[in-house]
């Protein structure tokens, strides 16, 4: 054994594959580059190991090495990686046993949208046990204005695309209490952050009540949104609130956030970019009602 080799960490890894490995790991864990010290001490290896390990990674693309500050972090051979396996990651597939407990918990219909730009698109949904109970239609699409698992989507994107979307979309009227006004659009999605949901009674269909959260990426970059869905009388004539279903539906996104790679934590365990779900009192962003095998 060579004196660098003795003098790393005992628990280090052994192959030079699992210890090239390990060096990405913790530079693609943590947000911040990192220098050669902390990447040794993270990973167990002697400063010699990590260095030369370091290197042959910037020689082959897989790490940057800024000359200014000494600091390593993630090159393009390792975004490329990323993004095919980003790519390879079927988001119906990985939420479906989620809306499937979602379902069972709640008693309603639950969906699960994907955004596409500027719109989103109703991709799975698991269907109410009760006889009268919302559908919707796979494969169609929406603004992300109106309704709940649009405005889910809306208000988890960073505030400049807000503005972006607000700036170049007509805000066009679906239902008689779909948020036409940019101000109170801009109102709603406050709240929604605030709560860690959003709610919608009749914003896309006028018998419609709905409430949904946003699904995050390995990025934190918000990728879908889940839904429950029913009729007012399935929301509220069982003593359901809608805090009880905004806090079962925003688990279960955080969860399906978890399981596609989000995995740095928020203060209550959810994945970045996903609020936790304060307690809060009333119906505050309502407004309508759903009718029976209707199309929310």
């Amino acid at each position: 054994m060579s004196t660098e080799d003795s003098l790393a960490h005992p628990d280090q890894p052994r192959s030079g594959i699992a210890r090239a490995l390990a060096v990405i790991d913790a530079i693609g864990r943590s947000p911040q580059k990192h220098g050669v010290s902390t990447i040794a001490r993270e990973t167990g290896l002697s400063k010699a190991v990590a260095y030369r390990i370091l290197r042959e990674l910037v020689s082959g693309q897989f790490l940057r090495f800024d000359e200014e500050t000494k600091l390593y972090g993630l090159g393009p051979g390792a975004l490329n990686i990323g993004l095919a396996a980003m790519r390879e990651l079927d988001i119906p597939a990985v939420a479906h046993r989620h809306l499937a407990t979602l379902s069972e918990l709640t008693g309603q219909t639950s969906t699960l949208s994907v955004r596409q730009g500027w719109s989103r698109v109703y991709v799975d949904q698991v269907l109410s046990r009760h006889e009268i109970r919302m559908s919707v239609a796979l494969g169609t699409s929406h603004p992300l204005h109106a309704g709940s698992s649009s405005k889910a989507i809306l208000a988890a994107l960073p505030d400049s695309e807000v503005e972006d979307y607000i700036g170049h979309h007509e805000l066009d009227r679906v239902t008689a209490a779909t948020i036409t006004s940019a101000d109170l659009l801009r109102e709603e999605i406050a709240r929604i952050r605030r709560l860690g949901y959003a709610a919608s009674y009749g914003e896309r269909q006028t018998e419609a009540a709905s409430v949904a959260a946003a699904v995050h990426g390995a990025t934190g970059q918000v990728v879908a949104s889940l839904s429950v869905c029913g009729t007012k009388a399935m929301f509220d004539g069982d003593g359901t609130s809608q805090e009880r279903l905004g806090e079962a539906v925003a688990r279960a996104a955080a969860a399906v956030s978890a399981d596609l790679g989000a995995g740095h934590r928020g203060p209550a365990g959810a994945p970045a970019g996903v609020t936790s779900v304060p307690r809060q009192n009333g119906r505050a962003g309502l407004s309508a009602v759903p009718r029976e095998e209707h199309h929310e």
